[in-house]
């Protein structure tokens, strides 16, 4: 686990953080990642609580880390600083509930369809922003009636397959919760993408990545199920079988977050997070060959590509335009904004969603004035956000991929 006290005198108060900042850069409330991270962290720790205002409007995004020039990791230190808050106060309602997407997703399942129609109502929206301060304008997923898991039963496994069986062309897909309960078509395609290309798809036991609950400050339990997932993951990662998932935050998690803000940091993690790979990534670095053989049919559209901050903070670039750029008659623009601002559960809280919307609004100017026919992004949250506030659909990038090779 990063110690506060171990990193901050790195940061020689360039502010570059707080300038790259979207939340500083449109809300007053938050004094920026430099003067609630570092800076404070020289004061506070370890004895020292961490001041409670200007912190908690911290969305958690990630960019500060990333554009600091001396490798200050700004968004960890606030992430722990914020976890040390929730430990002095009661956990409200609303957070233990939209931190644990796992949890509702298998209570909703089996009445989807009641779920779903009760959440899309004006009423139960009124009702849910009074009394739990969800923002009735914040998008909440649909449940599907049918969890992947259930729908591909026969690709589930507990253990790898033996020794002696050949998995050099085997991927164990880590679907997260929103593949899962939420969204089980895309999972479907990313399982038939991979098979096309020759690979072939087991679904190992797992829990929800976590990130919620990180995202919540409920470390604790963040650390339990990550936890779970390595203990289930790591045999498979042991037997050389690499971990792909769609959802570019559950990989994040797996690879940096379990070890960085979480503190494992044993063998077994070190394993999980060598051998985990986001979508695109696994495509374009591991099946290159195969990705080259490729007829893709044309696709007639244009369209804004959002790179979410997870995807950022993976520092791999976008290694799903590489593979869209070659579907003939897809023209793509890069979207203006570094982030859609909803960054998981933040912008789903009443108090936040107006500060959320507000560092998202580049994304939805460009794609109204652009008048694009749909917006792409790797992150679920971000997907639901923008289609909210802009009103065009939003795919993954791998539903268009499986479009161009005629899969749908």
């Amino acid at each position: 686990m990063i110690r506060p006290d171990l990193t901050t005198d790195q940061c020689l108060k360039c502010n570059i953080c707080t300038s790259a900042c979207p939340v500083a850069s449109v809300s007053d409330d938050f004094l920026g990642p430099k003067a609630v991270g570092p800076q404070a962290a020289r004061y506070r720790y370890p004895h020292r609580p961490p001041s409670v205002p200007s912190l908690t409007w911290c969305s958690g995004c990630g960019i500060c880390s990333l554009v600091c020039p001396h490798g200050v990791a700004v968004a960890e230190i606030n992430i722990q600083a914020k976890a040390e808050i929730e430990k002095r106060r009661k956990t409200y309602l609303r957070d233990y509930l939209i931190s644990r997407p796992e949890l509702l997703g298998r209570l909703a399942s089996p009445i989807a369809s009641l779920a779903n129609k009760s959440l899309s109502s004006r009423p139960m929206r009124w009702l849910l922003e009074k009394s739990l301060a969800i923002s009735s304008n914040a998008p909440l997923p649909t449940f599907a009636s049918q969890s992947l898991r259930t729908r591909l039963r026969s690709k589930c496994v507990d253990t790898p397959p033996d020794p002696g069986l050949e998995s050099d062309q085997m991927v164990a897909f880590f679907h997260g919760c929103s593949s899962n309960y939420y969204e089980p078509d895309l999972g479907i395609l990313a399982v038939t993408i991979l098979e096309q290309l020759g690979q072939s798809v087991i679904i190992p036991p797992q829990k929800c990545c976590g990130l919620p609950l990180q995202s919540n400050g409920l470390l604790t339990a963040a650390r339990r199920y990550a936890q779970a997932n390595i203990s289930w993951l790591a045999p498979f990662a042991r037997r050389g079988i690499p971990i792909v998932g769609t959802s570019t935050s559950c990989t994040l998690s797996l690879k940096h977050d379990y070890r960085v803000i979480l503190g494992l940091q044993d063998d077994e993690s070190n394993i999980v997070a060598s051998s985990t790979f986001d979508f695109f990534e696994f495509l374009t670095h591991q099946l290159a060959d195969e990705i080259d053989q490729l007829d893709f049919k044309p696709l007639i559209a244009d369209v804004i590509y959002h790179p979410p901050c997870q995807l950022r903070s993976h520092g791999i670039g976008f290694p799903a335009l590489k593979i869209l750029e070659r579907i003939p008659g897809l023209q793509i623009r890069l979207s203006e904004s570094d982030c859609c601002g909803v960054a998981g559960t933040y912008g789903i809280k009443q108090e936040k969603s107006l500060v959320a919307y507000n560092v998202g609004r580049t994304i939805f100017e460009q794609a109204k004035q652009s008048e694009v026919d749909f917006v792409l992004s790797d992150s679920e949250t971000c997907r639901w956000w923008i289609a909210k506030h802009t009103g065009l659909p939003v795919y993954h990038p791998l539903e268009i991929m499986a479009k161009a090779m005629d899969i749908v």
